[in-house]
């Protein structure tokens, strides 16, 4: 079988690429960008050399270059058969020759204890007299070996090749680095700083070779200036049946001061690298100090310590100590941003309830009056729930209009808002246009239909006229208004569906359920949120900026030129009963702007009806029961009075009403000696 094959390119002590070699491809080298190895080196030529399998060995050939092919110190004539460690040079680039990475770099056997390259080794005596054991694999009498690791871990570096292979062919960076993945997804899901500290340590102590550790960190507001600061005890473990023992003051003053992570062998007897328990004993071998740092602030730091001789951290554990440290500052510094965007939820959906009120929310209502914000206030209101609601009101009060912006200023306005009126359809029909039908359900059902609650699913369903829905189908209703699934007509296939249902009447259900034409618990089911609309007559103010905003339409769709309208056209709209309410007032203002002929919509372009209002036979039979004689002059007096009471004794819009001049109101009040008081 043939061996594998490697060119490390390297510079100095450094690796900076690595090429596999393939049996049966031949490698080029050279400074043009055709070649598989590209070296930008002006000695280079162009085309300088060739690799390739010749009789089962990797062979080096010279392309005729300019300055040579050289093997260690010797330029190479002809084919050159390779060995292992053999280094090519290239002008001043060196490729070394390998068939296992560990081949690279003639490493000393003392390797695992050397420091990484950008670390530093301070050796001192150990302090204080430590009982020896023959089996140790530390003697007590070796120098305390400290490692200070300056910088970003390797292992959150661009990944560089190692050459340290398991049996799997997968590199110790390799493993780390997919621990370390591991584990930083674990520390993103972690709700606070105690569960977040817990993954950290046994994450550590199943990578590295410690027994005990702790997350300490500093107080939020230390953490730009953490000097004097206080280190708070987040979370410690163990895996032995000894206690944790807080980390030294000088070497956690060490590690927060410099920013770095320090790795401390041997420290058994060193009162300033480990911390004594109650008995005045130091049970630390060895010690790992890493920063948690997060841009230019320092979080707190990764204590950790082996009570075994035999288990001792190298400079590997110390890497991948601080890259989880890192990794914790990341994770905690995303903690800390979600628990300010929680705690400041509730304010700004209160904030934001205040500002759709304010602004009237999303919806076409026109109106200022004091009617229209107590109306805004409760749709408002409804749209922060979920919760049924009923919106009772005459014939064209804008029941509609209504529904639509409960639903557009809910958290349901991205999908679907359906209307249907249940008084258009027969009770088949309704069936059908409510729960959908399947294919030959009945004659005319040539293809599956859709219904209504299928169709607003995740949305809003406006059932218009509730009171018109027949027995039959306030049953099924009501099925699925409680949550039930329901099945098409003629379909055996439950359908689920997730639907807010806004109902709307104009009758009076209270007293179709008292004769038996209403259920009772369709009603109560229906009555959670109730907003009723009252009809035009009794919010005059809203009629003059409902009447300017329907000429603002009709004139935008017709081009007509109307600027607005007259006195006596404005006081006669004021004093009209509008039997029809707001969709009256709309149809008789499209009216007036087709058959306006000045520039002003006046008295004889408004097409009024004589029809009565809906409560007119009851009010006329309640007059009629407290009827008792008067002369005209007293009539006048407390209808006069009555006026000026329902308009808080305004005395222009009560001479308004009235059809009179205000000072012929004036002279009228005078005449029959009227107060505010009575």
């Amino acid at each position: 079988m043939t061996k594998l094959a490697y060119l490390v390119i390297r510079d100095g002590l450094k690796w900076t690429d690595v090429f596999r070699l393939v049996p049966g491809q031949s490698v080029t080298i050279g400074r043009a960008a055709t070649n598989q190895i590209v070296i930008k080196d002006d000695r280079c030529s162009r085309n300088h050399a060739e690799i390739f399998m010749s009789a089962g060995q990797w062979t080096l050939r010279d392309l005729e270059s300019r300055n040579g092919t050289m093997v260690g110190d010797q330029q190479i004539q002809g084919d050159w058969t390779l060995q292992p460690t053999d280094v090519i040079r290239v002008g001043r680039s060196q490729l070394v020759f390998v068939h296992h990475l560990t081949e690279a770099f003639n490493e000393p056997a003392t390797a695992v204890t050397r420091p990484p390259d950008d670390a530093s080794v301070i050796d001192s005596p150990a302090e204080g007299d430590v009982d020896g054991d023959a089996d140790s694999v530390l003697s007590p009498y070796q120098p305390t070996t400290i490692t200070h690791r300056r910088g970003q871990t390797k292992f959150l570096e661009p990944a560089e090749v190692e050459g340290e292979e398991d049996d799997s062919g997968i590199s110790k960076r390799g493993q780390a680095a997919a621990k370390l993945c591991r584990l930083a997804f674990e520390l993103a899901k972690a709700p606070d700083p105690v569960t977040m500290a817990n993954i950290a340590l046994a994450g550590l102590f199943e990578s590295t070779q410690t027994d005990t550790g702790a997350l300490l960190l500093l107080p939020r507001q230390s953490r730009d200036d953490p000097r004097g600061a206080d280190l708070e005890l987040i979370a410690s473990r163990t895996t032995t049946n000894q206690q944790y023992h807080p980390v030294s003051q000088f070497l956690a003053t060490t590690v927060m001061r410099e920013g770095e992570a320090v790795l401390a062998r041997n420290v058994m007897g060193d009162s300033t690298l480990g911390s004594r328990d109650s008995k005045g004993e130091i049970n630390a071998t060895s010690v790992i100090c890493a920063p948690v740092r997060h841009d230019k602030s320092m979080l707190g730091l990764v204590h950790l310590y082996s009570t075994d001789t035999r288990r001792v951290p190298d400079p590997q554990d110390l890497e991948f100590t601080l890259a989880v440290a890192d990794t914790v500052a990341v994770a905690l510094t995303n903690l800390h941003q979600r628990q300010a965007l929680a705690e400041n939820l509730t304010q700004v959906q209160d904030e934001n309830t205040q500002l759709r009120e304010q602004l009237g929310v999303q919806s076409e209502i026109v109106g200022s009056s004091e009617v229209i914000r107590g109306i805004t206030e409760q749709i408002a209101r409804a749209a922060s729930s979920n919760a049924t609601v009923l919106i009772r009101g005459e014939s064209g009060v804008g029941k509609e209009l209504v529904a639509r912006a409960v639903h557009y200023s809910s958290a349901r306005s991205k999908n679907t808002f359906v209307c249907l009126n249940c008084a258009a359809l027969s009770e088949d029909l309704l069936a059908s246009e409510l729960f959908g039908h399947e294919r030959g359900a009945f004659t005319g059902a040539t293809d599956r239909k859709i219904g209504k609650f299928e169709a607003a699913d995740r949305g809003t369903l406006m059932l218009d006229e509730i009171g018109e829905m027949s027995p039959g189908i306030q049953a099924k209703f009501l099925r699925v208004l409680e949550g039930h699934s329901f099945e098409r007509v003629g379909g055996n296939k439950p359908v689920k569906v997730d639907v807010r249902v806004i109902a709307a009447t104009n009758r009076d259900l209270e007293q179709d359920v008292a004769d038996g034409r209403f259920r009772r618990d369709l009603f109560f089911r229906l009555h959670v949120l109730e907003i009723v609309v009252p009809g035009l007559r009794k919010r005059l103010d809203d009629i003059p900026e409902l009447a300017h905003y329907f000429l603002r339409k009709f004139v935008s769709e017709t081009g007509r030129k109307i600027d607005g309208f007259t006195d006596p056209a404005m006081s006669q709209l004021m004093t009209y009963r509008w039997p029809g309410n707001v969709r009256e007032l709309k149809n008789v203002i499209e009216r007036a702007v087709v058959l306006c002929r000045g520039r002003q919509i006046d008295q004889g372009d408004l097409l009024l009806s004589k029809l009565p209002t809906s409560g007119s036979t009851a009010e006329i039979a309640a007059a009629e029961a407290r009827y008792s004689p008067l002369s005209l002059a007293d009539v006048e007096r407390e209808h006069i009075l009555a006026t000026l009471q329902h308009t808080d004794w305004n005395k222009s819009r009560a001479a308004s009403l009235l059809g009179i001049e205000r000072s012929t109101l004036d002279r009228k009040i005078r005449r029959y000696e009227l107060t505010e008081k009575g």
